[in-house]
């Protein structure tokens, strides 16, 4: 199952914690809070408040004086949806020139003497809108009361008579600006009816949404003509076929031949013209060919056709297609004469449909037309009616400024004089005072906060644990500020390094042995022999704890040996007063024996002081005396216990680690930072060293607010096998 993130909760005790340790300049922060509100309680008058309320009207009584396009006289409106217009006009009555004209008026004065200006007279003017009303309250603040209401009455005065001059000013300018725009307004009115007209003569145009309709009713009717002509057209077509078929000869020969069989001239030389011809026949039968008598008769026959020739050109008007017959039968000349009365409707059908063609056209020409006529004629109208209404909304306009300039009335009132109040409008002094209470308890944590950022070392056991996470907590040592009172003796301090020696029943004596356990249970397969015991830093108590856990190790019946391997800074001989003429160094280099540089400072318990301090510790440590020397000791007792140098100074506790069965961390919070803390780890890391655990060395039980301490502080209290301790604070011994 992957492992989830879950957000770190509320440290209550943390914050607690972070203000408790920066007590002192908090609280020093704090009282200058809170003696500045108490000495600014006592140097506050007490001051009186006078409230007036204007009422302003949404609209001028006159109206407006422009379209609602246009500016409004007099008109309150709001620029924006959070604003009112009511803003607009508590800004205009908080301006410089009413203000310094009241001043002015009032001759009003600071404390001082001097004249008031109009920074000093803001501070203490107040105007605000009412929510949902058309109410301005206007209120002044003086330690005079009579002040604060001459002053509430005056602005407001100077704010009406202002109002009216604003009013006046406005409609006078809307004059001029209305009689600036007359003459041009009424010249694009007529400019909009003269195109209107031009247009209307140029496209034959009187009313195009009646000619809309008719259009379309007339090309349904021309549709229908038409339909009807074409039916007719093809009625007689098919009777002219069928006589023409009777007849035998086309139209234009039946034509002419009706014309002909009408015609008297044809038809009497036709009959001159066959009275030869027969008499020509019987002559013929009489005489010869050569005969006066035929030759006259075949002059005169040559001369009736010529005539009969020359007169059937007259009616058929053509001489080269003359007709085959010049009469006919009733039955033909019925037949012809229904065939040119068929013929002559059918080219009468025909015109009549090329002209209903044509007109159609025409119309429909038109109708499509008619759209974008009607389009440009409503623009055009458009721009007549907008001028038209321009022009009389101005004249309109024009009127109503002349009234509104000449009356005095004002878009504002007052309804309500100044009225002073009963009581000091001041803020109460306990106010003031409570008030910087709360700004110090607010400064005190700011301060406290800010500290703390500042102070980058690390301050509990807790965040100790956070940064070494990698390692075990073996042990948790508290911190010895405490004085002890032992039976039988008087009250005197014991050392923190004596802790498990003279104090065996204390709670810090029990936390070496819980320290000692833990050694025991980290490698249950493989007992420890040699442990190295190293910090980050200095002045964490590596030493202290050295001293305590050797002691502890002593007292269960191991044989221990504690070595001072910190060859820069050795503290063993200090911690158990003993010389350090002769020690570890001086046995590396063989100047004197083991037995001769170790001392017995218990019946179980060995110390080897670091001895002369050398030049080169390194070169020591590294050995192979020293290393001889390790495995002679480890023979000759349980545990070794082994002092060296703090981690980030010197190499010397990298170079014992590595010689060891582990190494043990101590580290102490308050001491070492969160830089040296990341570093320490990520150079035991490196090195590869065996680190055994962490310790963390005096903790200050109140510090820590998830520790076991606070169980085990009264447990030891109670414990009936050793006297009544005291607890009391007392000054901080070193750690070492």
């Amino acid at each position: 199952m992957d492992q989830k993130d879950y957000p770190e909760e509320i440290d209550l005790q943390k914050y607690w914690l972070i203000l408790k340790r920066h007590w002192l300049p908090a609280t020093i922060v704090w009282f200058l809070a809170v003696g500045a509100a108490t000495y600014s309680a006592l140097s506050t008058e007490e001051e009186y408040a006078a409230y007036g309320k204007l009422r302003l009207k949404k609209q001028n009584p006159t109206s407006a004086l422009l379209t609602e396009a246009g500016e409004k006289i007099g008109t309150l409106d709001s620029l924006n949806m959070q604003d009112t217009p009511l803003d607009t006009e508590v800004e205009v009555l908080r301006s410089s020139p009413i203000v310094n004209q009241t001043i002015e008026s009032l001759n009003l004065v600071t404390k001082e003497g001097e004249p008031m200006i109009y920074e000093n007279f803001m501070e203490k003017l107040g105007v605000k809108a009412i929510p949902g009303t058309d109410v301005l309250t206007v209120s002044y603040t003086s330690s005079e009361p009579q002040e604060a209401s001459a002053v509430v009455d005056k602005i407001m005065e100077v704010y009406i008579k202002n109002n009216l001059l604003v009013n006046r000013a406005e409609a006078a300018a809307a004059r001029e600006f209305i009689n600036q725009q007359l003459p041009r307004n009424e010249q694009e009115l007529l400019q909009a009816e003269e195109a209107l007209r031009r247009f209307k003569e140029k496209n034959n145009i009187v009313n195009l949404e009646q000619e809309s309709l008719l259009a379309v009713q007339t090309i349904e009717q021309l549709d229908t003509q038409i339909e009807t002509t074409q039916t007719q057209i093809e009625k007689i077509l098919a009777q002219t076929v069928e006589i023409q078929n009777k007849l035998g000869i086309s139209a234009e020969e039946a034509i002419e031949r009706n014309a002909l069989s009408e015609s008297e001239s044809v038809q009497q030389a036709l009959s001159k013209l066959q009275e030869i011809e027969d008499e020509l026949a019987v002559q013929r039968s009489l005489f010869v060919e050569t005969s006066p008598e035929i030759t006259v008769l075949e002059n005169q026959q040559k001369a009736f056709e010529e005539l009969l020739r020359d007169r059937v050109d007259r009616v058929t008007r053509n001489q080269n297609d003359a007709p085959n017959s010049f009469s006919m039968g009733e039955l033909e000349k019925d037949l012809a004469g229904k065939f040119v009365a068929l013929e002559t409707e059918l080219r009468g059908l025909i015109k009549q449909l090329e002209s209903l063609y044509l007109i159609r056209a025409e119309r429909k020409q038109r109708a499509e037309r008619l759209p974008q006529l009607e389009q440009a004629q409503r623009e055009l109208e458009r721009n007549v009616e907008a001028a038209q209404a321009t022009y009389t909304i101005l004249v309109d306009r024009l009127q109503q400024v002349q009234i509104a300039e000449n009356q005095n009335v004002g878009n504002a009132e007052i309804i309500s004089p100044a009225i002073i109040s009963q009581y000091p409008v001041s803020t109460s002094k306990k106010v003031i005072v409570a008030m910087g209470i709360v700004v110090g308890a607010a400064l005190y944590v700011i301060v406290a906060f800010c500290l703390e950022l500042l102070d980058r070392s690390v301050k509990t056991s807790k965040e100790l644990r956070t940064l070494f996470n990698s390692y075990s907590l073996l042990g948790m040592i508290p911190n010895s500020k405490k004085k002890v009172a032992l039976p039988g003796m008087r009250s005197e301090f014991v050392a923190p390094e004596h802790q498990v020696r003279n104090a065996p029943h204390s709670m810090i004596s029990e936390a070496y042995r819980m320290l000692q356990a833990n050694l025991k249970f980290i490698s249950p397969d493989r007992e420890l022999n040699l442990i190295v015991v190293t910090s980050a830093v200095s002045k964490e108590g590596k030493s202290t704890v050295s001293a305590n856990l050797a002691a502890a190790m002593s007292q269960v019946g191991s044989k221990v040996l504690l070595i001072d391997a910190d060859l820069h800074h050795p503290q063993q001989h200090h911690i158990w007063n003993l010389t350090n003429d002769v020690g570890l160094s001086d046995v590396i280099v063989t100047k004197v024996g083991f037995n001769h540089a170790v001392k017995q400072v218990d019946r179980c318990l060995d110390i080897l002081t670091s001895g002369v301090v050398p030049p080169n510790s390194l070169a020591l440590l590294e050995s192979q005396r020293m290393n001889s020397l390790i495995e002679d000791l480890r023979t000759i007792y349980d545990f070794i216990i082994v002092d060296t140098s703090p981690l980030l100074m010197v190499a010397d506790a990298l170079t014992l680690g590595k010689k060891s069965d582990g190494m043990l961390l101590v580290s102490r919070p308050k001491v070492i930072d969160s830089v040296s803390a990341i570093a320490a780890k990520d150079l035991l890391m490196k090195s590869g060293q065996k680190v055994l655990g962490l310790v963390t060395n005096g903790v200050i039980v109140e510090n820590e607010p998830d520790s076991y301490f606070h169980y085990t502080k009264d447990y030891f209290k109670n414990d009936t096998n050793v006297a009544t301790t005291q607890i009391q604070n007392e000054e901080n011994i070193p750690s070492r």
